[in-house]
């Protein structure tokens, strides 16, 4: 019975999470490029590479939440070998953003 719940549950989960981080990630990309802008038209200084990096590092922390929870529906060896290597690049993204980071604070 839990099984079969988690297994009809699941999905919609992940596509959530899936939905959130892709949403973080264009609102993010759409306000750094508006401020980027505004910099080009008013001279005036902002982070914009900053407030990108903060945002892509958010919604990739979203996409990688939706690859763990992809785990419990694994089957198959080679679907986990799958996922390992997803969730393993994703984290080597996530840490080269958060040291980009902290390089430009």
């Amino acid at each position: 019975m839990l099984k079969q719940w988690i297994e009809t549950a699941l999905p919609t989960l992940i596509s959530l999470l899936e939905l959130m981080g892709i949403f973080v990630v264009a609102v993010s990309a759409a306000g750094a490029f508006i401020r980027y802008v505004k910099g080009l038209i008013t001279h005036a200084e902002g982070d914009v590479k900053f407030a990108l990096a903060n945002g892509l590092a958010i919604g990739l922390e979203f996409k990688m939440a939706a690859e763990i929870l992809k785990t419990v529906l694994v089957h198959e060896l080679n679907e986990l070998i799958f996922l390992g290597a997803v969730i393993l690049l994703r984290a080597l993204l996530s840490f080269l953003i958060h040291f980009e980071m902290k390089q430009t604070h």
